[in-house]
């Protein structure tokens, strides 16, 4: 789902969401009932359902699949439940691995995840044991190609100063992309600004942005840790993966 680590090839990160975007439409449906549920389906009165319509939007979710989920999710006969779960380990080399799920089943998950975990000869460890080496950001990721048809007179220094003066904490220009971080609590604030001013975004959303990366030089060490990664991804109840691997 998210990104494994730094967000460097834009292009490589939309042809792999296009292959997988039934997964990726269940995972925002679940966040949508989980929205609706904690703060009603009116996004006006719901910062965390504008984020998930936001999120939806960045994916190409149409527009009456989203009115669907919510509606659904609103209606007094909605049994859909789900509850977040967190698991965190280790890859080859000591790469930390963060697992992010929403389920209906923890048994069930928890089976799955581990497994992802042993067929990549890593290991699932305690609650906290790789968070710490994280730090919890708002991130945003803009399409240099995508901002230019959109905008195509707002440069870089055009764009980082709208989202600063929004409350942004952070912009990084990448070969393909501008990077924009946020904290938590402000996250919803400059999405919103950026939105407003017609600004087109890949990736919006709340993220552990590692403190440092951790490079594989081991080609067998790759092969097996990219066979975690595809596993938590093929799995529906997983919404994001978080790792400090520098790909």
């Amino acid at each position: 789902m998210s990104g494994h680590s730094k967000f460097a090839n834009i292009k490589h990160k939309k042809e792999k969401n296009d292959a997988k975007k039934g997964k990726i439409f269940t995972v925002i449906g679940r966040e949508i009932v989980m929205a609706v549920k904690a703060g009603g389906p009116d996004p006006n009165n719901n910062s965390k359902l504008r984020d998930v319509i936001a999120k939806a939007k960045a994916n190409n979710m149409p527009n009456d699949t989203i009115d669907r989920g919510i509606k659904k999710a609103a209606g007094a006969d909605s049994a859909d439940s789900y509850e977040h779960a967190t698991y965190e380990g280790y890859g080859p080399n000591g790469v930390a691995i963060i697992v992010e799920t929403l389920t209906d089943n923890k048994n069930r998950t928890a089976s799955n995840v581990r497994n992802a975990f042993t067929k990549g000869y890593g290991s699932i460890g305690t609650q906290g044991c790789v968070s710490f080496m994280f730090d919890q950001k708002g991130q945003i990721i803009i399409d240099k190609e995508e901002l230019e048809d959109e905008c195509g007179d707002m440069d870089a220094d055009e764009l980082m100063m709208t989202a600063l003066d929004a409350g942004a904490e952070d912009f990084n220009e990448e070969e393909d992309s501008f990077e924009i971080l946020t904290a938590p609590d402000d996250f919803s604030a400059v999405r919103e600004a950026l939105e407003k001013a017609g600004i087109p975004m890949v990736e919006a959303q709340v993220a552990m942005v590692p403190q440092t990366y951790v490079e594989l030089t081991d080609e067998q060490d790759v092969k097996n840790l990219q066979r975690t990664l595809d596993l938590l991804d093929e799995d529906d109840d997983v919404t994001d993966v978080w790792t400090n691997w520098d790909e």
